[in-house]
């Protein structure tokens, strides 16, 4: 008996739950960081973009070394060998 009242509450459950529609999209926050990725004949390109501002771009090439490209006031591009991207890395809360 408690086997059968276990199923049913286990199935009222999961007819209870809303339905989630896979062609819907989750939300994103604008204040977020996004990181968008582009695979190219020359390599891959990773744009990190941080309240829509794009804050650098990590260069990936099929043959050679990692690099980043930050933009400059000016319009232009600098090249890094290391990422010049900032993120805060503290824990404010942890149980």
């Amino acid at each position: 008996m408690k086997k059968i009242l276990f199923l049913l509450t286990l199935l009222c459950s999961i007819s209870l739950a809303p339905a989630v529609s896979a062609d819907v999209l989750p939300e994103f926050d604008d204040n977020e960081p996004v990181v968008t990725i582009r695979h190219g004949e020359k390599g891959t390109y990773y744009e990190y973009r941080v309240n829509g501002k794009l804050k650098e771009i990590k260069v990936k090439p099929v043959v050679g070394k990692t690099y980043y490209l930050v933009p400059t006031d000016d319009g232009e591009f600098q090249r890094f060998e290391d990422s010049t991207l900032m993120l805060p890395k503290w824990i404010l809360f942890s149980w």
